[in-house]
C-alpha cells in the first residue's frame, strides 16, 4: 500500500483529504504542520509528500526541502492556494514537486496523487 504523509494546517481540510485519499486506498499519516510532518519523516519512509505552502512552525516549502534531504526519490506536491508563490525560483522548492491549487475537486487530487506515485 501506497504511504502518504500529508501536512496540512487547516482541520477540516485535512480530513477531508485524509478521507479521500484513505477511500482510494492509500495510507495516510496527517499532520498540522510542517515540523511534526518532518519528524514523521525522519523516522520511516512514504511514497509522497503532499503539503500545504502556508503552515506554522515549518512551511511546505521547508518541509519539501528538507523532505528531499532524506530522502531524493520522495515525490511532493503542493496543495495550495498561493500557486505563485510555488511556483517562485525564489522559494527553492523541490524542481520535480507538483502543484495542486485550491479549490480543487477530490477527484483531481486522486487523479493526481495516483499520477505522481506511478510515474
Amino acid at each position: 500500500m501506497n504511504r502518504i504523509l500529508l501536512a496540512e494546517d487547516d482541520e477540516d481540510m485535512r480530513r477531508f483529504l485524509t478521507r479521500a485519499l484513505q477511500n482510494a486506498g492509500y495510507d495516510v499519516i496527517s499532520f498540522d504542520n510542517g515540523l511534526s510532518a518532518y519528524e514523521r519523516l525522519r523516522e520511516e519512509p512514504f511514497h509522497l509528500l503532499l503539503t500545504d505552502i502556508v503552515m506554522p512552525e515549518m512551511d511546505g516549502i521547508e518541509l519539501a526541502r528538507k523532505a528531499s534531504e532524506l530522502d531524493p526519490d520522495l515525490k511532493i506536491m503542493f496543495i495550495t492556494g498561493f500557486a505563485a508563490v510555488a511556483l517562485n525560483p525564489d522559494m527553492q522548492a523541490p524542481r520535480d514537486a507538483k502543484i495542486l491549487s485550491k479549490p480543487f475537486h477530490l477527484k483531481d487530487l486522486v487523479t493526481q496523487v495516483a499520477r505522481l506515485i506511478a510515474a
